[in-house]
């Protein structure tokens, strides 16, 4: 296809899940109905790299050409972190610059203070930096589905909500002091599902598990486990909304991570 020759929107899609993920081919079948969709992601799983740009990484990019629903799709499989994927669709692969930047749809919900650590949102930030409408958006799923390619996952509903805030963010401008919109959607959601603007929880949400080992020469990986004491969570937070209320969390990200305080008050007290 002459993108050239179409006039509609250009969508740069990435998935930390890696190229062959489900969940990435569910968004790319619904955001194909709204714009010429270019697919870069990274070649392997990458879940956990946030906005990582690891110097390790070869950066091979390799044409591949995928069968999804009678389509055929030329993909490209980037041998890096999601973000390096948005760097290197940007710069390299994409036929023209994107309209909107869409990372997802991730096995497993990113909601609360573990952000800065999920792929997913590390990609869409990595686009918002470059001045691009991002979004990220994931489903929620049991921890054991978040490293899988699992086919008990419908995607159905949440690729309708990946084109509905696509869609939306390409219509209108991005609303002032909001840099990319960060979507989750519940795992039980339906075509029907409503949704709420959310702010971002405190909660860390994924706690940190210690390695099981005898020795610490032996290798071993820090695991986590869902927090499930969400009963005391404020209902304006993305983990209430998702998990207490069921409906879809919509939460606006800004990447200005300057605490809210005056700046002069805190001199003051820095200084006596």
């Amino acid at each position: 296809m002459d993108i050239m020759k179409h006039n509609k929107p250009h969508i740069l899609l990435t998935n930390d899940d890696g190229i062959r993920s489900p969940g990435l081919w569910a968004a790319a079948s619904e955001l194909s109905r709204i714009g010429y969709v270019t697919v870069a992601a990274p070649r392997e799983q990458s879940t956990g790299m946030g906005r990582s740009l690891p110097s390790t990484s070869d950066g091979i990019i390799k044409k591949e050409k995928v069968q999804v629903n009678g389509q055929e799709w030329d993909v490209y499989a980037v041998g890096g972190s999601p973000a390096q994927a948005v760097l290197h669709g940007i710069l390299e692969i994409a036929p023209r610059k994107p309209d909107l930047v869409v990372s997802g749809i991730n096995y497993g919900e990113n909601v609360g203070m573990g952000i800065t650590i999920s792929g997913t949102v590390g990609a869409a930030m990595e686009a918002a930096s470059l001045g691009y409408p991002a979004l990220a958006i994931s489903q929620e799923t049991d921890a054991h589905h978040h490293l899988s390619y699992s086919d008990e996952i419908d995607f159905k509903p949440a690729g309708y909500f990946t084109a509905y805030f696509a869609k939306l963010l390409l219509e209108k401008t991005m609303f002032n002091g909001v840099d990319l919109l960060k979507v989750e959607v519940p795992r039980h959601a339906t075509l029907e599902t409503g949704w709420q603007p959310a702010r971002l929880s405190r909660h860390r949400y994924y706690l940190p598990i210690p390695a099981e080992r005898e020795s610490w020469d032996v290798p071993g990986s820090i695991s986590y486990k869902h927090d499930n004491t969400i009963d005391q969570e404020p209902e304006d937070t993305d983990v209430h909304v998702l998990r207490m209320k069921k409906m879809v969390a919509v939460t606006p990200i800004n990447l200005d991570m300057t605490a809210k305080v005056d700046l002069k008050e805190l001199e003051k007290y820095m200084r006596t």
